[in-house]
Formats: structure tokens, sequence, C-alpha cells
């Protein structure tokens, strides 16, 4: 139980800089790793570690198809009729 505190104190103390929070996604991968694997069989660390690095991409993802589809409704001209009279 007490690495498992020591990860979250970590995880939190890490949060707390600068650069790391504009990582979207990772604390609360972190802290859904963390407890996966600290329930799989004490390995609450590399669970937080793991965790951290799909929240990240995850949110990446989904940041990129936002743009994506941003982009495409912003491409199709409005107001026109698709009808030839």
């Amino acid at each position: 139980m007490s690495k498992f505190l020591l990860s979250i104190v970590v995880a939190t103390s890490i949060a707390a800089l600068p650069g790391v929070t504009t990582a979207k996604g990772c604390l609360k991968g972190a802290a859904v790793g963390g407890v996966v694997g600290h329930v799989a069989g004490r390995h609450a660390v590399a669970g937080a570690a793991v965790g951290c690095v799909i929240g990240h991409h995850r949110a990446k993802v989904k940041d990129e198809e936002a743009a994506r589809a941003e982009s495409q409704s912003q491409s199709k001209p409005q107001g026109t009729s698709s009808t030839n009279h």
C-alpha cells in the first residue's frame, strides 16, 4: 500500500511541473494504471507509467480527430444547393 501512495504522491508532484501540464490524459491514465497495476500484483508504479503513456496517446488521437472533423465541417460550402434548375 505504501508504494501505491508513493506513486500517487510522485504523480501529483510531477503534475505540478509546468511542462507536464500540457501532457493531456497523462494524469487520468496514470491514476487508472496505478490502480490496475496495484490490483494486478503490486505493480502500481509500472501501471502508472504505462497508463500515463496510453492516456496521453488517447488524448492526442481524440484531439486530432476533433481537429479533422472541424476542418471538414469548415471546408463544406454553406448555403449552396445541390439541385440544378
